[in-house]
């Protein structure tokens, strides 16, 4: 599955982008929608998830836009690993009531920590309530993109419900952006087009769809 990153668009665009496009992430931190917005957006039939990065509102507006998206039928929930554990707990409420999955992302945009690093943080992302753990990390070198594919056999057999999303950021970690589906990753992120990427090294979705179509087959 790909999972569409939308950002820099207008209301009316991303309503139109999205009634041709199966799953979607909302990055409300680069979106300039209002509260009724956001719910109409949510409201769509297009599995979404609902992100909003800290640094451009209050941590009150943005757990509000957050928690809007989720009463409105959002089907993921992605919060970072930092942000504070009441404001946490505050949109994972919702999320149970709603039945709204939670994902908990650690992001390093400066390199790749060592493979007992990436898995501690795994395991503080399910402790901390997570059905999905993200990792997104900065990959320098080819053994940087190998230790985090090496996160997708991370502790089977005990955390059979959980998912992982491993991904690596620049250039070289392009590769697995596009593994990721075929080693057990519940979706992996792509751009709507060519320079609307919302992180360093995102495939075009169509790019993306045709690789894995030929290697599917």
């Amino acid at each position: 599955m790909i999972c569409v990153s939308i950002a820099d668009l207008d209301f009316e665009q991303c309503r139109a982008v999205l009634k041709d496009i199966k799953m979607a992430e909302i990055r409300l931190d680069l979106l300039n929608f209002s509260i009724g917005q956001v719910k109409e957006i949510f409201s769509m039939p297009t599995q979404l998830i609902a992100t909003h990065r800290p640094g451009n509102i209050s941590e009150e507006e943005r757990k509000v836009l957050l928690i809007t998206a989720v009463e409105a039928g959002a089907a993921y929930v992605d919060m970072e690993i930092e942000a504070e554990t009441a404001f946490k707990e505050a949109v994972k409420q919702v999320c149970r009531k709603k039945g709204c999955k939670v994902i908990i992302s650690f992001h390093n945009y400066d390199k790749t920590p060592s493979k007992n690093e990436l898995e501690t943080i795994i395991e503080y992302c399910f402790k901390d309530g997570a059905d999905i753990a993200k990792v997104a990390c900065q990959v320098r070198y080819e053994a940087d993109a190998a230790r985090i594919l090496s996160l997708y056999d991370y502790d089977r057999e005990n955390n059979k419900e959980k998912k992982i999303i491993a991904i690596g950021m620049g250039e070289k970690g392009k590769i697995i952006r596009l593994v990721a589906p075929l080693l057990g990753a519940p979706f992996t992120f792509a751009a709507l087009s060519a320079g609307k990427e919302t992180a360093p090294g995102q495939l075009d979705r169509q790019i993306l769809q045709d690789i894995l179509d030929r290697i599917i087959g």
